[in-house]
């Protein structure tokens, strides 16, 4: 569900279950068996054996299992929101704010590398380049994993075998930079894709290969020339320094 209030978007998402469907068979099940269970033996232990009046503390955790229990379902509300249609006009009390802190995203471990390198085509915004990367993504499913043991091998990734996470060394992290900043295409999936659909078109006969060959090696000529005329020592250098600074033990 998507709210718009002048120029901001508001939105949300929620889960209602209208049917117990499978979980039905929970009241016989071994589960319900071990929830009466746990119950019973937490009665037994907070039972007051003196028969004394319960503490207010444990007079409300008493209600907090009460509420509990209760089953949450408002009819009324979910067909005013299966009624909402596109456009509909609603009516707005309060706004409140959850402040909160951004994670920083997991780092790529044997797996989840794998399927980046499959799925590398995600990330290019043009429809035409991201359906030709689609299939095939960097590498192939028969090379990926030896394209990683190969960067763990020459020392640009180091592979911790016990979490099976990957971290880049000083090295690979300054052949990185070096490339990211004489040659920065090479980077980008886009590059790959594009070169991609240039074989594709070949394949099928709509360009021919001394024409692919013609582009390629302009390409090549266009990029080498750029890396010789243009000095990025000092920015490379920076770099560097400041990425070094993280591998200090």
């Amino acid at each position: 569900m998507v709210l718009k209030r002048q120029t901001e978007s508001f939105f949300a998402s929620f889960k209602l279950q209208t049917e117990a469907g499978y979980q039905k068979v929970f009241a016989d099940s071994f589960f319900k068996k071990s929830q009466d269970e746990s119950a019973e033996k937490t009665k037994n232990s907070s039972a007051d054996e003196d028969g004394k009046e319960k503490s207010g503390t444990e007079k409300d955790a008493d209600k907090g299992d009460e509420n509990a229990e209760e089953v949450i379902y408002d009819e009324n509300y979910l067909n005013q929101l299966s009624s909402l249609k596109k456009n509909d006009i609603i009516e707005c009390r309060a706004f409140t704010i959850k402040e909160g802190e951004t994670k920083p995203p997991k780092r790529y471990n044997s797996g989840s590398m794998i399927l980046a390198m499959e799925n590398a085509g995600q990330l290019i915004e043009d429809e035409e380049l991201r359906a030709q990367i689609k299939g095939s993504g960097i590498g192939t499913s028969a090379t990926r994993a030896e394209i990683l043991k190969k960067l763990v091998t020459i020392g640009y990734l180091n592979l911790n075998k016990k979490t099976q996470i990957y971290t880049p060394t000083l090295l690979g992290e300054s052949i990185y930079y070096v490339v990211g900043v004489s040659m920065p295409v090479m980077l980008a999936p886009k590059m790959t894709a594009s070169w991609e659909m240039g074989l594709s078109k070949v394949a099928e006969g709509s360009i021919s290969s001394e024409e692919y060959m013609e582009k390629l090696k302009d390409f090549i000529n266009k990029h080498t020339d750029q890396v010789k005329y243009h000095d990025e020592s000092r920015r490379i250098t920076e770099l560097l320094r400041q990425a070094g600074a993280y591998y200090r033990k």
